[in-house]
C-alpha cells in the first residue's frame, strides 16, 4: 500500500546530503525544479511504498515532487511502456507568451518521458525545442548550455545526465523569468509540466490499474496551488485562450482526486480525458 498525504509539511534536512531538503510528499510528475534523485530500477520492489518519504521541494508551502521519483514508483508497480506514453515532438513555437510558457513546461515534461523510454533522437529534438521555446519568451541564454549537454548526453545514452540537465533547464528558465519580473509566466511553465505529467501518469495507471498507482493522483494541495495562481493572474494573461480553458477545466478535477484511497479506474480515465484536453489546447495552433 502507499503511505500518502496531500498536506504540506515543513522541509526536513537530508542528513545524507546536507545541501538538499527532503519534505514529505509525492504527487505530480513534472513541476519540480530541484536536482533529481532516481530510484534504482533493478532493485527488489518494496512491499509497500512510503510516498511521503520521497524527495520534493516546497513552493509557497505546497510540496512539489521530483519527476524521477514518480517514474521510479511507477516502474515498481508494473514497468510502464513509456514509448506508448510519448507524444510526437512539436518543432514549432505556438501562440503568444502565456501559451508558449505552458508549452515549454509540457515539453520539458515530455523530455522526462523520452528519457524513460530511452529514445535519444526524441530527447535531442525535445532539447532543441526547449531552446526554441525559451527563445520565444526571451530566456534562451539560461538554457543554451543545458540543451547542448542534453544533446551530447543523449548521443551517449547517458540518461542520468539528461535527467539532470532537463531538471536544471526547468529551474534555470523559471529563475530567468522571475529575474525578468515574469513570475506569473514561470508559474505557467510549472502548470504546463504538471498537466502533461498528470496526463502521462493517468495513461500509465489506466493501462495497468492498481490502487497504489491511482493514489499518486491524489493531489488536492497542488491542484489548489495552481488554481490560486490562475485566479491571481494578470487579466491580460487570463484572456489567453489556453489559459482560460485550463482555468475552466481544473475545477473538474477536484471531485475526481478526492477522497484519498478512492480513485477508481473510472475516475482515472476521466482525469486522463480532462488533462489530455488541456494538453491538446496547449499544443493547439488555434
Amino acid at each position: 500500500m502507499i503511505n500518502f498525504s496531500s498536506t504540506a509539511r515543513p522541509a526536513q534536512r537530508n542528513t545524507a546530503n546536507p545541501g538538499k531538503f527532503r519534505p514529505g510528499l509525492l504527487s505530480a510528475l513534472l513541476a519540480a525544479c530541484m536536482p533529481l534523485c532516481a530510484l534504482a530500477k533493478d532493485a527488489e520492489p518494496p512491499r509497500s511504498i512510503d510516498v511521503g518519504s520521497l524527495p520534493a521541494t516546497v513552493v509557497d508551502e505546497v510540496v512539489i515532487p521530483m519527476p524521477t521519483e514518480v517514474f521510479g514508483v511507477l516502474d515498481k508497480l508494473g514497468s510502464p511502456n513509456w514509448h506508448e506514453v510519448m507524444r510526437p515532438v512539436k518543432t514549432e513555437t505556438l501562440g503568444k507568451r502565456p501559451q508558449v510558457a505552458l508549452l515549454l513546461g509540457a515539453t520539458i515534461a515530455e523530455g522526462f518521458i523520452a528519457v524513460e523510454a530511452q529514445e535519444p533522437e526524441d530527447v535531442k529534438k525535445i532539447g532543441r525545442q526547449v531552446l526554441s521555446l525559451s527563445k520565444a519568451i526571451g530566456v534562451q541564454k539560461s538554457v543554451i548550455s543545458r540543451t547542448s549537454s542534453i544533446i551530447e548526453a543523449a548521443d551517449k545514452k547517458d540518461w542520468s545526465t539528461v535527467r539532470r540537465e532537463f531538471d536544471g533547464a526547468l529551474k534555470d528558465v523559471k529563475q530567468a523569468m522571475i529575474e525578468l519580473e515574469d513570475a506569473q509566466l514561470a508559474q505557467l511553465v510549472s502548470l504546463g509540466g504538471w498537466l502533461r505529467g498528470t496526463e502521462a501518469l493517468t495513461q500509465v495507471v489506466t493501462k495497468s490499474y492498481s490502487k497504489d498507482g491511482a493514489e499518486l493522483l491524489h493531489q488536492p494541495a497542488i491542484l489548489d496551488y495552481f488554481q490560486r495562481r490562475l485566479d491571481g493572474l494578470n487579466p491580460r494573461l487570463k484572456e489567453n485562450k489556453a489559459v482560460r480553458q485550463i482555468a475552466q477545466g481544473l475545477p473538474e478535477l477536484r471531485p475526481l482526486i478526492e477522497p484519498a484511497g478512492n480513485i477508481t479506474p473510472q475516475k482515472v480515465e476521466r482525469i486522463h480525458a480532462i488533462t489530455a484536453d488541456m494538453v491538446k489546447t496547449i499544443s493547439s495552433q488555434d
